[in-house]
Parts: C-alpha cells; structure tokens; sequence
C-alpha cells in the first residue's frame, strides 16, 4: 500500500511547483526597454477660456538654451538648477552606482534637455484674469540669483523675477540632508490693482526610463495618493488615458481635499511632488504624444493678491532613492502622509511589511545581508512552528499507523470503496490527518512570495553583499559549473541565458541537494509513477530557481535546512528513526525497498 506521507509530499510538491511556474509565466526575468525620443521640454499656455485653473493648455516645444546654473552639493546629492527656468533638472546620487564595478558612475536621477532622456522638476505659475503667460514665471523663465550662491543642507538659495509691470517674484529652494526639496513661491504685487493667479509644479519625463524591468513584481510608472488612497498606473497605460475635459491630451485629472502626492517611481528610484498638506490641490497625469513626454502635476488654486500684498505657496519635491527608512521618517516626522507606500509591498503587504522591518533591524544588528536572511528565516520558522509541529507529528503517527493499514487492506480485499471509508473511520478514530503532510510547505508559499518581493524591490538588498562571489543578493548567483566555480580562468555564462540555466550556480545546487535530502526522510513510494515524480522534483525545482535572487535562495536553503532537522528530531521523539542513509541507498536500487525506517537503536529493514 502507498504510504500516505509520501503521497502528501509529493502532492505538496507538485502545487509547489505548479505556484512556481505559474509565477515564473506571470513574472518573468527583466528585459530592458529603451526609448529613443529626445523632444524639447514644455511651455504651458494660457487656457483659451479665460478661467483660473493653470496649465490646461496644449504645451508647445520651444528651444531651451544653455542656462547659468546653481550647485547642488550635499552628503547625499551632487547636481545643478538651471537658472533659465529655475528648473531642477540635473541630480545625481553620490551614495549609489549604476553597477558594482569600480568607477562605476553615480546613479542620476534627473537630466536637462538636450541629453537623451530630459527628465526635470519645474515651477511656475499660471495666469488668470488681466494676465498673460508673459506677466508670470514659467519654463522659459530667466531667473537671477546671488553670485555666489551653491544649494546646501542650511543653505537655501532664493532666485528672484520680475515682470516689469508690477509684480515681484521669489523662489526659494532648500534642501535636506536626505533627497527633499522645499519650494516656497512668493509674488508680491507693487502695482495698483488685484492679481489673480495659480502656482503649479511639474515632473516631466522625455521617453521611457532606459532600465525599466516589464514585469508585474515591481510597479514602474505613476504614484499618487489622494485623500489617503493610493492609486498606481503602469507607463504602459499613460499614453491610454481618455482625453478629458478642459485638457487636450490624454490625461488624469484629480482633486484632492485634504492631502496627497504624486509622481513618477521607479523600480529603486522615485521623484514625487508634495504639495502642502491639508489644502484642497489638484493631481494630474498626462501624456503628450506629440513629444512622447509622461507628465505629473500638482496644481494649486488660483489666488488673488491685492494691490500692495504678498501671498506664498510651498511644494516638497522628492528625488532619491526608495530608502525604507527614510520615507518612514518622512513619513512620521515629515509629515507626509502614507508616504511609506510609496514603496511597492505588493499584495502581500501585510507579510511584506513586517518581514522587510526585521530583515532591516536584523541588517542593522549583524551587518550582513546574507546572515540577516538567515536569521530572518530561523524566526519565520519559529513563528510557524506550532502549526509545522502539529504537521509533522501527525506525519509520525501515519507511521505508527502503517500495521492496521496494511491489516486493513488485506481485510478488505480489492474493495476500494469500503477500504477508503474504512480508512476514513481509521483516521478519524486515532485522531489524525492525513492531509496534514501539505501544511508546512503551503504555509511556506505566501511567505516565499513576500520575501521574494523584499528582494526584489527594496534598495537595501541592491547590491547587497554575503560572502565571496555573493556581492548582489538581489542578483543571480555568480558562479557556475561551467568554469568550476571560478577555478578555470574564463567567466561564467551571462545571467538570465539559457547556458546560465544549464550551468547553475552553487546556490541552486546546494538548494537541490537539501530539497533531496528532506525527501530521503520517508522511504520511496513503491508506485513506479509516483516514486518518479518523487525522484525528479528537487532537480526540477534546482533549474527552476537557478535564476531567482540569490537571496531568496539562500532563504530557501535555509529553511530546508531547518525543516529536515524539525521533522527528523520529531519523528525521533515518536519513536521512528528515519534511516536517511539508507533511503539514499534505496533509491539508488533498481527495486527500492518497501521500508527502511528504524525504531531507536535497531537497524532498519532492508
């Protein structure tokens, strides 16, 4: 007769392996996209209607010149404001590079038009009433400021405009230690009558981001939230918004009560505009086919300033990297709200969240990734080891069961049906589960997928190291069979290949052989059919994996680990000794035997 604990494992197997390569169809490794437009940025004009809502015109190209520029020089960012514009529109990041080779560049975030993907935050402000597009600042704008003046951490700078008929405009911009700025818009109105106007901010990006990914794992596009609802849209479905009301391309309009955000991330990177918080502001999306340009806006209500008054309105700008802890400090002390979702959890948000906490305290407390990974898993076994312990216990007690079954069978002969009632009433009378084999490994796939998510999105397992070739744990392995580890002097194949899935790493092995290991617990199943799937799985899961996170293998190995020392030391505790050696010497016969487990002390039949 089969032995139910095999048939529970291999039918925990086999869903296992269904899930992965369902995931494997539905996320699929990178592949790299690259645009090619190079468009000239944008000038807002005047809405035909004579209203105060700002920049609902069609924008207009129009040539940019070489500006005069203000240094961006902080711990964290080194860049440059073009003065011509007052736009922020060169900024990169001095604490990360595009890859982990040595002179490497900085990672840059935003580029001025005239390199081959512009992608900048600009302000303004737009007309109403007696005004035109001439009388206020805008992207073509001449700014001035003071001859020495560098932005700085303490050290905003302030760019001046004024229009010649009245009106004086100001521009402060600051900056913190991290990746915010502050934007505070002041006009002060010298002339004799009102003025009636609206400021604005905008992020423009020219083209698609040259390393976006293309798979669902990772959100890339635009982030808003809105009266505390998150909303997400892929670039993909950009340019496929309907062109609404009082807008002339496609576009998303949105009006916010109370708070809110909304820009572009990036699958490491993000670029976000906040307006302030608790006043009523409108969001907008859009996409300008013409120039091939994905926008993002906040539009603030329009304002009248009488005739020898000012009026002042603030923006927030981030730029950076997605940092969980900087955003939760944002977040808690900078007053922005939600902005820790900003970060892409995924549907397991409520697994995800706390595992990346740990993960990221454990980080802190041990200094390296790798053993973080594994100490995360010792707890996440931990926290599930009363249900596993119910499991595998019930797992024990089907062994002891074994004599009636087998008495049981010869009793009722080739009846199939009375045999499986009979069975049922069995179970039912000792008290155990027959299914109960499939618990562990099930509960191990949302958690699986969760922490697949932790390594995949979050920035601190990007370029995470753990030992020896494991510099990235959010890359492939390394190594390979191939050139024997690094022994023979030529390189591996390419991550993501076909050879690269022929000739694995050493991780994917060592996965193997403890998934092989934990099978040779329980002897064989003595169905040819079934014993052949047992067989073939752990070598089927090694490939399958082979390209995954080399983090989340190391997760995997671990847990497998730990798993075959649970089950082993409680099987031992119910009085059954696997005899793993000798299931592996079984295996190895052409007829395997139909039972190789030992009570303590004894050797097992052979």
């Amino acid at each position: 007769m089969e032995e139910p604990n095999n048939k529970n494992l291999i039918l925990a197997m086999v869903l296992s392996a269904l899930v992965m390569g369902v995931w494997l169809i539905l996320f699929p490794q990178p592949v790299p996209s690259v645009a090619t437009t190079d468009p000239a940025p944008l000038v807002a004009e005047a809405d035909a209607s004579g209203t105060t809502d700002p920049v609902t015109g069609q924008p207009e190209v129009a040539p940019v010149p070489e500006s005069a520029r203000l240094t961006i020089e902080t711990g964290r960012l080194s860049g440059s404001i073009a003065l011509r514009g007052g736009r922020i529109d060169d900024l990169s990041l001095t604490e990360y590079r595009e890859t982990q080779d040595a002179g490497s560049d900085n990672v840059r975030l935003l580029s001025p038009y005239g390199e081959t993907k512009p992608y900048y935050a600009l302000f303004g402000w737009v007309p109403a009433g007696s005004l035109t597009f001439d009388d206020v600042p805008g992207p073509g704008t001449e700014w001035t400021a003071a001859a020495d003046a560098k932005l700085a951490p303490g050290k905003p700078v302030t760019l001046r405009w004024e229009n010649g008929k009245g009106l004086i405009f100001l521009r402060e911009i600051s900056v913190d230690e991290n990746y915010l700025f502050t934007v505070t818009e002041t006009v002060e109105n010298t002339g004799s009558g009102d003025v009636t106007l609206a400021s604005y901010g905008q992020i423009a990006r020219h083209g698609l981001p040259g390393d976006l990914q293309n798979i669902f794992v990772v959100h890339e596009g635009t982030i808003r939230r809105t009266d505390g609802e998150i909303t997400e849209t892929d670039y993909a479905d950009i340019p496929e918004l309907a062109v609404v009301e009082r807008e002339a391309t496609p576009a998303e309009v949105i009006d916010a009560a109370t708070d809110g955000w909304i820009g572009f991330t990036d699958h490491y990177w993000m670029t976000v505009l906040i307006p302030e918080q608790g006043k009523a502001h409108t969001q907008v999306t859009k996409y300008v086919a013409k120039n091939d340009i994905y926008q993002t806006e906040v539009r603030n209500p329009a304002i009248t300033v009488a005739a020898g008054a000012k009026a002042t309105t603030t923006t927030r700008l981030f730029v950076g990297a997605k940092e969980w802890a900087t955003i939760r400090a944002y977040e808690n002390e900078g007053g922005i709200p939600g902005f820790i979702d900003s970060i892409d959890w995924g549907w397991f948000y409520f697994l995800t969240k706390p595992i990346f906490a740990v993960l990221h305290w454990l980080h802190g407390l041990i200094g390296n990734m790798g053993l973080a990974i594994i100490a995360l898993t010792f707890i996440l076994k931990l926290l599930v080891l009363p249900l596993a312990y119910k499991s595998y216990v019930s797992m024990a007690r089907m062994k002891e069961l074994q004599p009636e079954m087998e008495a049981l069978k010869e009793r009722v002969g080739d009846d199939k049906q009375k045999l499986q009632r009979e069975m049922m009433q069995l179970y039912k009378d000792k008290k155990v589960n027959p299914a109960a084999g499939c618990l562990p490994i099930l509960i191990q796939i949302p958690i699986f997928f969760s922490l697949y998510k932790v390594i995949y999105v979050t920035i601190e397992l990007r370029h995470a190291a753990f030992f020896g070739y494991f510099q990235d744990l959010s890359a492939p392995d390394p190594s390979s069979i191939m050139n024997l580890f690094g022994l023979l002097p030529f390189a591996g194949p390419a991550p993501h290949t076909l050879m690269a899935t022929i000739f694995l790493g050493i991780l994917p092995l060592i996965l193997g052989i403890t998934m092989w290991m934990q099978q040779k617990l329980n002897p064989a199943p003595t169905d040819p059919v079934q014993a052949s799937i047992f067989a073939w799985m752990p070598w089927v899961f090694m490939f399958m994996m082979g390209s995954f996170s080399s983090g989340l293998i190391v997760y995997w190995i671990t847990n497998n680990t730990i798993t075959f020392s649970q089950q082993y030391l409680i099987m031992r505790s119910h009085g059954h000794r696997p005899n793993v050696f000798g299931n592996i010497r079984s295996s190895l016969r052409k007829k395997a035997p139909a039972q190789v487990v030992e009570k303590p002390g004894k050797a097992g039949k052979k």
